[in-house]
Protein backbone atom coordinates (compact mmCIF):
# COMPACT_ATOMS: atom_id res chain seq x y z
CA UNK A 1 0.00 0.00 0.00
CA UNK A 2 1.34 3.23 -1.22
CA UNK A 3 1.88 5.56 2.05
CA UNK A 4 0.22 8.71 0.30
CA UNK A 5 -3.17 6.85 0.08
CA UNK A 6 -5.97 7.43 1.99
CA UNK A 7 -7.00 5.25 4.20
CA UNK A 8 -10.78 4.04 5.19
CA UNK A 9 -11.67 3.88 8.37
CA UNK A 10 -13.37 0.77 9.80
CA UNK A 11 -16.92 0.46 11.45
CA UNK A 12 -15.23 -0.18 14.76
CA UNK A 13 -12.71 2.33 14.60
CA UNK A 14 -15.36 5.12 14.16
CA UNK A 15 -17.73 3.97 16.70
CA UNK A 16 -14.70 4.10 18.87
CA UNK A 17 -14.21 8.06 18.08
CA UNK A 18 -17.71 8.61 17.97
CA UNK A 19 -17.53 6.94 21.86
CA UNK A 20 -14.51 9.04 23.06
CA UNK A 21 -15.87 12.01 22.19
CA UNK A 22 -19.37 11.68 23.77
CA UNK A 23 -17.72 10.79 27.12
CA UNK A 24 -18.11 13.96 29.77
CA UNK A 25 -16.76 14.51 32.58
CA UNK A 26 -18.56 14.28 36.53
CA UNK A 27 -19.72 18.14 36.84
CA UNK A 28 -17.65 19.58 39.76
CA UNK A 29 -20.39 20.49 42.48
CA UNK A 30 -21.56 23.80 43.15
CA UNK A 31 -20.13 26.24 45.73
CA UNK A 32 -22.66 25.74 48.86
CA UNK A 33 -22.57 22.28 48.39
CA UNK A 34 -19.17 21.04 47.73
CA UNK A 35 -17.02 18.99 50.10
CA UNK A 36 -13.75 20.66 51.60
CA UNK A 37 -11.64 18.77 54.50
CA UNK A 38 -8.69 20.64 56.21
CA UNK A 39 -5.27 20.75 53.90
CA UNK A 40 -3.67 20.11 57.69
CA UNK A 41 -5.49 16.91 57.93
CA UNK A 42 -5.11 15.58 54.43
CA UNK A 43 -0.93 16.45 54.67
CA UNK A 44 -1.48 13.31 57.29
CA UNK A 45 -3.78 11.56 55.97
CA UNK A 46 -1.46 11.30 52.83
CA UNK A 47 1.54 10.69 54.24
CA UNK A 48 -0.30 7.57 55.71
CA UNK A 49 -1.88 6.40 52.70
CA UNK A 50 1.52 6.41 51.34
CA UNK A 51 3.08 4.10 53.88
CA UNK A 52 0.03 1.95 54.19
CA UNK A 53 0.13 1.37 50.05
CA UNK A 54 4.38 0.79 50.70
CA UNK A 55 3.10 -2.89 51.92
CA UNK A 56 0.64 -4.05 49.23
CA UNK A 57 2.18 -4.01 46.19
CA UNK A 58 -0.33 -3.21 43.35
CA UNK A 59 -1.08 -1.56 39.74
CA UNK A 60 -1.10 2.42 40.45
CA UNK A 61 -4.81 1.94 38.86
CA UNK A 62 -5.75 -0.37 41.75
CA UNK A 63 -5.00 1.35 44.25
CA UNK A 64 -8.18 3.59 45.07
CA UNK A 65 -10.66 0.50 44.61
CA UNK A 66 -8.51 -0.75 47.30
CA UNK A 67 -8.45 1.99 48.98
CA UNK A 68 -12.29 2.38 49.14
CA UNK A 69 -12.57 -1.37 50.39
CA UNK A 70 -10.50 -0.88 52.84
CA UNK A 71 -12.42 2.39 54.49
CA UNK A 72 -15.72 0.79 53.98
CA UNK A 73 -14.81 -2.29 55.17
CA UNK A 74 -13.64 -0.63 59.10
CA UNK A 75 -16.31 1.98 59.16
CA UNK A 76 -19.22 -0.81 58.00
CA UNK A 77 -17.89 -2.98 61.25
CA UNK A 78 -18.86 -0.42 63.43
CA UNK A 79 -22.32 1.10 61.71
CA UNK A 80 -23.43 -2.48 59.77
CA UNK A 81 -26.06 -0.86 58.45
CA UNK A 82 -24.15 1.58 56.39
CA UNK A 83 -26.27 4.66 57.19
CA UNK A 84 -24.89 7.88 56.34
CA UNK A 85 -21.77 6.35 55.51
CA UNK A 86 -20.88 7.43 51.93
CA UNK A 87 -20.13 11.49 53.14
CA UNK A 88 -17.14 9.77 55.53
CA UNK A 89 -16.32 7.85 52.60
CA UNK A 90 -15.66 10.45 50.27
CA UNK A 91 -14.09 12.76 53.20
CA UNK A 92 -11.71 10.03 53.62
CA UNK A 93 -11.08 9.27 49.96
CA UNK A 94 -10.56 13.78 49.80
CA UNK A 95 -8.26 13.86 53.09
CA UNK A 96 -5.71 11.60 51.00
CA UNK A 97 -6.06 12.96 48.04
CA UNK A 98 -7.14 10.42 45.77
CA UNK A 99 -9.58 13.49 44.51
CA UNK A 100 -8.68 16.91 44.72
CA UNK A 101 -10.57 18.88 47.81
CA UNK A 102 -13.78 19.90 47.15
CA UNK A 103 -14.55 17.73 43.85
CA UNK A 104 -17.43 16.51 45.49
CA UNK A 105 -20.81 18.01 46.33
CA UNK A 106 -23.90 16.45 47.82
CA UNK A 107 -25.23 15.17 44.73
CA UNK A 108 -22.41 12.57 44.91
CA UNK A 109 -23.23 11.54 48.44
CA UNK A 110 -26.49 10.65 47.89
CA UNK A 111 -25.07 8.53 44.74
CA UNK A 112 -22.67 6.83 46.96
CA UNK A 113 -25.17 6.20 49.45
CA UNK A 114 -27.78 4.67 47.27
CA UNK A 115 -25.00 2.33 45.82
CA UNK A 116 -23.90 1.30 49.40
CA UNK A 117 -27.77 0.70 50.27
CA UNK A 118 -28.60 -0.70 47.56
CA UNK A 119 -25.76 -3.60 48.36
CA UNK A 120 -25.83 -3.73 51.29
CA UNK A 121 -29.48 -4.80 51.18
CA UNK A 122 -29.09 -7.31 48.67
CA UNK A 123 -26.12 -8.93 50.89
CA UNK A 124 -28.47 -9.16 53.98
CA UNK A 125 -30.70 -11.27 52.08
CA UNK A 126 -28.35 -13.21 50.07
CA UNK A 127 -26.53 -14.41 53.66
CA UNK A 128 -29.32 -14.95 55.58
CA UNK A 129 -29.75 -18.85 55.97
CA UNK A 130 -26.70 -20.10 53.76
CA UNK A 131 -23.97 -22.20 55.27
CA UNK A 132 -20.77 -20.32 56.32
CA UNK A 133 -18.32 -20.97 53.54
CA UNK A 134 -21.18 -19.87 50.90
CA UNK A 135 -21.62 -16.55 52.91
CA UNK A 136 -18.21 -16.03 53.17
CA UNK A 137 -18.19 -16.41 49.31
CA UNK A 138 -21.42 -14.40 48.61
CA UNK A 139 -20.33 -11.50 50.82
CA UNK A 140 -17.22 -11.26 49.44
CA UNK A 141 -18.00 -10.99 45.79
CA UNK A 142 -20.84 -8.81 46.53
CA UNK A 143 -18.06 -6.26 48.22
CA UNK A 144 -15.93 -6.55 45.04
CA UNK A 145 -19.29 -5.58 43.41
CA UNK A 146 -20.12 -2.51 46.02
CA UNK A 147 -16.39 -0.99 45.93
CA UNK A 148 -15.95 -0.88 41.96
CA UNK A 149 -19.24 0.54 41.24
CA UNK A 150 -18.31 3.23 43.39
CA UNK A 151 -14.69 3.71 42.30
CA UNK A 152 -16.52 4.21 38.60
CA UNK A 153 -19.00 6.13 39.54
CA UNK A 154 -16.96 8.66 40.96
CA UNK A 155 -14.62 8.74 37.77
CA UNK A 156 -16.89 7.84 35.05
CA UNK A 157 -14.91 8.98 32.42
CA UNK A 158 -11.48 7.46 32.72
CA UNK A 159 -14.39 3.66 33.51
CA UNK A 160 -15.93 4.96 30.20
CA UNK A 161 -12.54 5.54 28.22
CA UNK A 162 -11.31 2.51 29.57
CA UNK A 163 -15.05 0.65 28.77
CA UNK A 164 -14.93 1.69 25.15
CA UNK A 165 -11.49 0.94 24.39
CA UNK A 166 -11.76 -2.79 25.65
CA UNK A 167 -15.17 -3.10 23.95
CA UNK A 168 -12.66 -1.95 20.21
CA UNK A 169 -9.87 -4.19 21.30
CA UNK A 170 -12.97 -7.22 21.54
CA UNK A 171 -14.59 -6.17 18.24
CA UNK A 172 -11.60 -5.89 16.49
CA UNK A 173 -10.50 -9.76 17.42
CA UNK A 174 -12.66 -11.61 18.90
CA UNK A 175 -13.38 -13.01 14.75
CA UNK A 176 -9.43 -13.85 14.72
CA UNK A 177 -9.78 -16.41 17.54
CA UNK A 178 -12.17 -19.85 17.50
CA UNK A 179 -12.42 -22.33 20.11
CA UNK A 180 -13.51 -25.89 19.32
CA UNK A 181 -15.08 -26.97 22.53
CA UNK A 182 -17.14 -24.12 23.37
CA UNK A 183 -19.73 -22.64 21.58
CA UNK A 184 -19.66 -18.42 20.83
CA UNK A 185 -21.34 -16.73 23.88
CA UNK A 186 -19.17 -18.81 26.33
CA UNK A 187 -15.65 -18.01 24.29
CA UNK A 188 -16.68 -14.17 23.93
CA UNK A 189 -17.18 -13.92 27.60
CA UNK A 190 -13.90 -15.64 28.36
CA UNK A 191 -11.89 -13.47 25.78
CA UNK A 192 -13.97 -10.48 27.64
CA UNK A 193 -12.21 -11.85 30.97
CA UNK A 194 -8.95 -11.95 28.94
CA UNK A 195 -9.25 -8.52 28.15
CA UNK A 196 -9.94 -7.53 31.59
CA UNK A 197 -6.64 -9.64 32.79
CA UNK A 198 -4.34 -8.59 30.17
CA UNK A 199 -5.43 -5.03 29.00
CA UNK A 200 -7.08 -3.15 31.83
CA UNK A 201 -5.21 -5.64 34.15
CA UNK A 202 -7.90 -5.76 36.18
CA UNK A 203 -7.07 -7.73 39.91
CA UNK A 204 -10.29 -10.13 40.59
CA UNK A 205 -12.34 -7.34 41.85
CA UNK A 206 -12.68 -5.89 38.71
CA UNK A 207 -12.66 -8.70 36.94
CA UNK A 208 -16.12 -9.84 38.40
CA UNK A 209 -17.61 -6.24 38.23
CA UNK A 210 -16.89 -5.80 34.75
CA UNK A 211 -17.66 -8.91 33.78
CA UNK A 212 -21.42 -8.87 35.91
CA UNK A 213 -22.06 -5.17 34.09
CA UNK A 214 -21.35 -6.54 30.86
CA UNK A 215 -24.46 -8.95 30.85
CA UNK A 216 -26.50 -6.96 33.63
CA UNK A 217 -26.73 -3.42 35.14
CA UNK A 218 -24.96 -2.04 38.02
CA UNK A 219 -27.14 -3.70 40.93
CA UNK A 220 -27.97 0.07 41.90
CA UNK A 221 -29.57 0.95 38.92
CA UNK A 222 -31.99 -1.94 39.21
CA UNK A 223 -35.67 -0.92 40.57
CA UNK A 224 -36.49 -2.14 43.67
CA UNK A 225 -39.01 -4.93 41.71
CA UNK A 226 -36.14 -5.67 39.22
CA UNK A 227 -33.81 -6.63 42.52
CA UNK A 228 -36.02 -8.28 44.21
CA UNK A 229 -36.30 -11.06 40.75
CA UNK A 230 -33.11 -10.81 40.37
CA UNK A 231 -31.38 -11.32 43.99
CA UNK A 232 -32.16 -15.18 44.23
CA UNK A 233 -30.74 -15.91 40.44
CA UNK A 234 -27.10 -13.97 42.32
CA UNK A 235 -25.48 -17.01 43.51
CA UNK A 236 -25.69 -18.91 40.37
CA UNK A 237 -24.32 -15.90 38.51
CA UNK A 238 -21.81 -15.14 40.60
CA UNK A 239 -20.14 -18.95 39.79
CA UNK A 240 -20.39 -18.31 36.28
CA UNK A 241 -18.86 -15.45 36.00
CA UNK A 242 -15.92 -16.80 38.31
CA UNK A 243 -15.88 -19.99 36.14
CA UNK A 244 -15.29 -17.76 33.19
CA UNK A 245 -12.59 -16.16 34.74
CA UNK A 246 -10.81 -19.17 36.02
CA UNK A 247 -11.65 -20.81 32.59
CA UNK A 248 -8.37 -22.97 31.04
CA UNK A 249 -8.51 -20.60 28.38
CA UNK A 250 -7.77 -18.03 29.56
CA UNK A 251 -3.95 -18.42 29.71
CA UNK A 252 -3.70 -19.28 26.40
CA UNK A 253 -6.22 -16.15 25.06
CA UNK A 254 -4.24 -14.09 27.24
CA UNK A 255 -1.02 -14.79 25.32
CA UNK A 256 -2.93 -14.20 21.94
CA UNK A 257 -4.23 -10.78 23.53
CA UNK A 258 -0.26 -9.97 24.47
CA UNK A 259 0.92 -10.48 21.21
CA UNK A 260 -1.43 -8.43 19.61
CA UNK A 261 -1.66 -5.43 22.11
CA UNK A 262 0.91 -2.91 21.04
CA UNK A 263 -0.90 -1.08 18.28
CA UNK A 264 -3.81 -0.56 20.45
CA UNK A 265 -1.79 0.85 23.12
CA UNK A 266 -0.24 3.10 20.63
CA UNK A 267 -4.15 3.66 18.48
CA UNK A 268 -5.07 4.79 22.10
CA UNK A 269 -2.60 7.04 22.59
CA UNK A 270 -3.15 8.56 19.41
CA UNK A 271 -7.13 9.26 20.49
CA UNK A 272 -5.87 10.79 23.67
CA UNK A 273 -3.83 13.24 22.82
CA UNK A 274 -4.52 14.06 18.84
CA UNK A 275 -8.07 14.16 19.68
CA UNK A 276 -8.67 17.27 17.59
CA UNK A 277 -7.45 16.25 14.61
CA UNK A 278 -7.51 12.56 14.96
CA UNK A 279 -9.50 12.00 11.66
CA UNK A 280 -7.05 13.57 9.62
CA UNK A 281 -4.13 11.85 10.73
CA UNK A 282 -5.68 8.39 11.49
CA UNK A 283 -7.18 8.92 7.23
CA UNK A 284 -3.52 9.90 6.38
CA UNK A 285 -0.96 7.26 5.66
CA UNK A 286 2.36 10.19 6.13
CA UNK A 287 0.61 11.89 9.01
CA UNK A 288 -0.23 8.28 11.09
CA UNK A 289 3.28 7.26 10.43
CA UNK A 290 4.73 10.41 11.53
CA UNK A 291 2.45 10.68 14.53
CA UNK A 292 3.29 6.66 15.44
CA UNK A 293 7.09 7.02 15.28
CA UNK A 294 6.82 10.10 17.43
CA UNK A 295 4.55 8.82 20.58
CA UNK A 296 6.53 5.71 20.32
CA UNK A 297 9.79 6.94 20.86
CA UNK A 298 8.11 9.24 23.82
CA UNK A 299 6.67 5.84 25.11
CA UNK A 300 9.46 4.10 24.88
CA UNK A 301 11.90 6.90 27.00
CA UNK A 302 8.72 6.97 29.14
CA UNK A 303 9.37 3.16 29.90
CA UNK A 304 12.70 3.96 31.16
CA UNK A 305 11.15 5.59 34.32
CA UNK A 306 8.50 3.34 34.26
CA UNK A 307 10.40 0.41 34.78
CA UNK A 308 13.24 2.36 37.05
CA UNK A 309 10.10 3.52 39.69
CA UNK A 310 8.10 0.09 39.63
CA UNK A 311 11.70 -1.46 40.73
CA UNK A 312 12.10 0.97 43.57
CA UNK A 313 8.33 0.15 44.52
CA UNK A 314 8.87 -3.30 44.23
CA UNK A 315 12.08 -3.32 46.27
CA UNK A 316 10.36 -1.21 49.05
CA UNK A 317 7.58 -3.79 49.22
CA UNK A 318 10.33 -6.67 49.41
CA UNK A 319 12.29 -5.35 52.15
CA UNK A 320 9.29 -4.09 54.17
CA UNK A 321 7.54 -7.45 53.76
CA UNK A 322 9.55 -10.16 53.43
CA UNK A 323 13.23 -8.96 53.82
CA UNK A 324 13.55 -7.01 56.99
CA UNK A 325 11.70 -10.21 59.08
CA UNK A 326 14.38 -12.57 57.05
CA UNK A 327 17.05 -10.65 58.34
CA UNK A 328 15.68 -10.13 61.64
CA UNK A 329 15.62 -13.84 62.35
CA UNK A 330 18.95 -14.95 60.71
CA UNK A 331 20.61 -13.01 63.43
CA UNK A 332 19.11 -14.82 66.43
CA UNK A 333 18.65 -18.10 64.82
CA UNK A 334 22.00 -18.69 63.66
CA UNK A 335 23.35 -18.07 67.15
CA UNK A 336 20.87 -20.54 68.74
CA UNK A 337 21.77 -23.64 65.96
CA UNK A 338 25.20 -22.90 65.10
CA UNK A 339 26.31 -20.85 67.94
CA UNK A 340 27.32 -17.94 66.14
CA UNK A 341 25.90 -15.86 63.19
CA UNK A 342 27.90 -15.19 60.47
CA UNK A 343 28.39 -11.35 59.52
CA UNK A 344 29.48 -12.05 55.67
CA UNK A 345 26.28 -14.05 54.85
CA UNK A 346 24.30 -11.06 56.47
CA UNK A 347 25.99 -8.83 54.46
CA UNK A 348 25.50 -10.83 51.12
CA UNK A 349 21.39 -11.15 52.11
CA UNK A 350 21.18 -7.62 52.63
CA UNK A 351 23.40 -6.20 50.23
CA UNK A 352 22.86 -9.10 46.79
CA UNK A 353 18.88 -8.80 46.51
CA UNK A 354 19.08 -5.08 45.61
CA UNK A 355 22.25 -5.26 43.57
CA UNK A 356 20.38 -8.40 41.79
CA UNK A 357 17.11 -6.30 40.71
CA UNK A 358 19.34 -3.16 39.85
CA UNK A 359 21.39 -6.09 36.78
CA UNK A 360 18.62 -7.50 36.05
CA UNK A 361 16.66 -4.10 35.29
CA UNK A 362 19.66 -3.22 33.42
CA UNK A 363 19.42 -5.83 30.79
CA UNK A 364 15.99 -5.37 29.71
CA UNK A 365 15.87 -4.34 26.19
CA UNK A 366 14.00 -1.38 24.98
CA UNK A 367 11.74 -1.57 22.10
CA UNK A 368 13.81 -0.22 18.86
CA UNK A 369 13.09 0.86 15.60
CA UNK A 370 11.97 -2.07 13.59
CA UNK A 371 9.18 -2.75 16.25
CA UNK A 372 7.52 0.78 15.66
CA UNK A 373 7.45 -0.03 11.80
CA UNK A 374 5.94 -3.31 12.81
CA UNK A 375 3.34 -1.03 15.14
CA UNK A 376 2.76 0.96 12.28
CA UNK A 377 2.01 -1.63 9.63
CA UNK A 378 -0.45 -3.51 12.10
CA UNK A 379 -2.17 -0.72 13.33
CA UNK A 380 -2.89 0.01 9.78
CA UNK A 381 -4.83 -3.50 9.61
CA UNK A 382 -6.63 -2.22 12.35
CA UNK A 383 -7.99 0.62 11.58
CA UNK A 384 -8.40 0.11 8.01
CA UNK A 385 -12.20 -0.30 6.23
CA UNK A 386 -10.65 -3.53 4.82
CA UNK A 387 -10.21 -6.53 7.25
CA UNK A 388 -8.93 -9.00 4.87
CA UNK A 389 -6.24 -9.39 7.45
CA UNK A 390 -8.70 -9.66 10.27
CA UNK A 391 -10.39 -12.82 9.05
CA UNK A 392 -7.57 -14.86 9.72
CA UNK A 393 -8.52 -17.10 12.61
CA UNK A 394 -6.53 -18.91 15.18
CA UNK A 395 -7.49 -21.85 16.48
CA UNK A 396 -7.14 -23.18 20.42
CA UNK A 397 -7.94 -25.97 22.32
CA UNK A 398 -8.04 -27.09 25.84
CA UNK A 399 -5.46 -29.37 25.74
CA UNK A 400 -2.43 -30.18 23.43
CA UNK A 401 -2.51 -34.12 22.27
CA UNK A 402 0.46 -35.47 23.40
CA UNK A 403 1.28 -37.07 20.57
CA UNK A 404 4.67 -38.68 22.11
CA UNK A 405 4.25 -39.70 25.65
CA UNK A 406 7.47 -41.18 26.33
CA UNK A 407 8.88 -38.24 24.94
CA UNK A 408 7.05 -35.87 26.82
CA UNK A 409 7.70 -38.10 30.56
CA UNK A 410 11.51 -37.35 29.56
CA UNK A 411 11.20 -33.67 29.04
CA UNK A 412 8.84 -33.67 32.66
CA UNK A 413 11.40 -35.80 34.05
CA UNK A 414 14.37 -33.36 32.63
CA UNK A 415 12.75 -30.27 33.99
CA UNK A 416 12.47 -31.57 37.25
CA UNK A 417 16.16 -31.88 37.38
CA UNK A 418 16.92 -28.54 36.98
CA UNK A 419 15.48 -27.46 40.19
CA UNK A 420 18.26 -30.34 41.52
CA UNK A 421 20.98 -28.91 39.11
CA UNK A 422 19.92 -25.00 40.28
CA UNK A 423 19.75 -25.33 43.88
CA UNK A 424 22.61 -28.18 44.46
CA UNK A 425 25.03 -25.37 42.35
CA UNK A 426 23.62 -22.25 44.60
CA UNK A 427 24.37 -24.77 47.47
CA UNK A 428 27.28 -25.65 46.65
CA UNK A 429 28.65 -21.41 45.97
CA UNK A 430 27.04 -20.13 49.20
CA UNK A 431 28.97 -23.25 51.41
CA UNK A 432 32.26 -22.20 50.27
CA UNK A 433 31.31 -18.97 51.69
CA UNK A 434 30.82 -19.93 54.85
CA UNK A 435 26.82 -19.62 54.61
CA UNK A 436 25.07 -22.49 57.20
CA UNK A 437 21.73 -23.54 56.34
CA UNK A 438 19.48 -20.85 57.55
CA UNK A 439 21.69 -17.98 55.72
CA UNK A 440 21.05 -19.89 52.67
CA UNK A 441 17.13 -20.29 53.02
CA UNK A 442 17.34 -16.80 52.81
CA UNK A 443 19.44 -15.97 50.56
CA UNK A 444 17.14 -18.16 48.31
CA UNK A 445 14.20 -16.69 49.83
CA UNK A 446 15.20 -12.97 48.65
CA UNK A 447 16.70 -14.21 44.83
CA UNK A 448 13.21 -16.17 44.10
CA UNK A 449 11.33 -13.12 45.13
CA UNK A 450 13.59 -10.15 43.59
CA UNK A 451 13.73 -12.90 40.56
CA UNK A 452 10.04 -13.04 39.72
CA UNK A 453 9.13 -9.08 40.73
CA UNK A 454 11.71 -8.42 38.60
CA UNK A 455 10.14 -10.86 35.72
CA UNK A 456 6.68 -8.78 36.67
CA UNK A 457 8.34 -5.99 35.95
CA UNK A 458 9.50 -6.68 32.58
CA UNK A 459 6.38 -7.28 31.25
CA UNK A 460 6.08 -3.92 31.47
CA UNK A 461 8.79 -3.61 28.94
CA UNK A 462 7.07 -6.25 26.76
CA UNK A 463 4.05 -4.46 26.24
CA UNK A 464 4.73 -2.25 24.05
CA UNK A 465 6.47 -5.18 22.49
CA UNK A 466 5.07 -6.37 18.87
CA UNK A 467 7.00 -9.91 19.06
CA UNK A 468 9.68 -10.75 21.31
CA UNK A 469 13.22 -11.22 20.05
CA UNK A 470 14.48 -14.23 21.75
CA UNK A 471 18.56 -14.12 22.64
CA UNK A 472 20.41 -17.72 21.75
CA UNK A 473 21.67 -17.66 25.68
CA UNK A 474 17.66 -17.53 26.38
CA UNK A 475 16.96 -21.70 26.67
CA UNK A 476 19.88 -21.85 29.06
CA UNK A 477 19.01 -19.08 30.75
CA UNK A 478 15.75 -20.76 31.38
CA UNK A 479 17.37 -23.46 32.38
CA UNK A 480 18.96 -21.96 35.66
CA UNK A 481 15.81 -19.36 36.74
CA UNK A 482 12.62 -21.32 36.01
CA UNK A 483 13.11 -22.83 39.33
CA UNK A 484 13.91 -19.61 41.14
CA UNK A 485 11.44 -17.85 39.05
CA UNK A 486 8.93 -20.45 39.96
CA UNK A 487 9.84 -20.60 43.45
CA UNK A 488 9.34 -16.46 44.18
CA UNK A 489 6.01 -17.11 42.61
CA UNK A 490 5.42 -19.07 45.47
CA UNK A 491 6.73 -17.13 47.71
CA UNK A 492 4.97 -13.64 46.84
CA UNK A 493 1.60 -15.52 46.54
CA UNK A 494 1.28 -17.78 49.45
CA UNK A 495 3.52 -15.44 52.22
CA UNK A 496 1.66 -12.39 50.69
CA UNK A 497 -1.42 -13.48 53.25
CA UNK A 498 0.96 -13.48 56.02
CA UNK A 499 2.12 -9.63 55.55
CA UNK A 500 1.94 -8.75 59.18
CA UNK A 501 2.15 -4.92 57.94
CA UNK A 502 -1.12 -5.20 56.28
CA UNK A 503 -2.45 -6.40 59.73
CA UNK A 504 -0.75 -3.93 61.60
CA UNK A 505 -2.13 -0.61 59.74
CA UNK A 506 -5.59 -1.88 58.68
CA UNK A 507 -6.74 -3.57 62.20
CA UNK A 508 -4.54 -1.86 65.03
CA UNK A 509 -3.40 1.79 63.02
CA UNK A 510 -6.02 2.80 60.33
CA UNK A 511 -9.40 2.94 63.13
CA UNK A 512 -7.71 5.37 65.50
CA UNK A 513 -5.67 7.29 63.19
CA UNK A 514 -8.69 7.74 60.98
CA UNK A 515 -10.55 8.86 64.36
CA UNK A 516 -7.96 11.14 65.02
CA UNK A 517 -8.34 12.51 61.96
CA UNK A 518 -12.21 13.18 62.31
CA UNK A 519 -11.84 15.02 66.19
CA UNK A 520 -9.21 16.93 64.23
CA UNK A 521 -11.18 18.23 61.23
CA UNK A 522 -14.18 18.34 63.46
CA UNK A 523 -12.08 21.10 65.77
CA UNK A 524 -10.82 23.25 62.86
CA UNK A 525 -14.16 23.83 61.50
CA UNK A 526 -15.36 24.63 64.85
CA UNK A 527 -12.82 26.90 65.28
CA UNK A 528 -12.81 28.50 61.65
CA UNK A 529 -16.92 28.93 61.98
CA UNK A 530 -16.64 31.24 65.42
CA UNK A 531 -13.75 32.92 63.98
CA UNK A 532 -16.27 34.18 60.88
CA UNK A 533 -18.71 34.40 63.94
CA UNK A 534 -15.60 37.09 65.50
CA UNK A 535 -15.38 39.01 62.19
Amino acid sequence: MNETEKIALSQYTLALISALKSIKPRPRPDELSKIEVSQTVSFFALVYEKMRNAVEFREDHLILRAAIERILKRRLAINPEGHDEAENLLRELLWARYFDNGSFGKDDVLKVQKIIDTYLKVRKELLIGRPSEIQFYLNEFIFDLLTSEIEETLSPEKAQKQAAKTFYIYQVLRKKIKIEEINEAQKDAIFLAALEKVFRKSDRSYQRYHLFITFYQPLSEYSKEELEKLIPKLPEIFKRIDEFIKSPYIDILSKFIKKNLPPFIILFDILEKKSNEIESILTDQEKLKNTVDLLCREKYQQLATKIRNLAIRAFIYIFLTKMIFALILEFPLSNYFYGAADFRSITINTLFPPILMALIVLSFQMPDEENTKRIFQRLIEIINKDQTFEKTVSLFTKKKKMKKPILIFGFTVFYSLTFLITFSLIHEVLTQLNFNLISEAIFIFFVSVVTFFSYRIKQSVNELKLSEKESVFTPLVDFFFMPILSLGKFFSQEIAKLNFFIFLFDFIIEAPFKLLFEIIEEWIAFVRKRKEEII
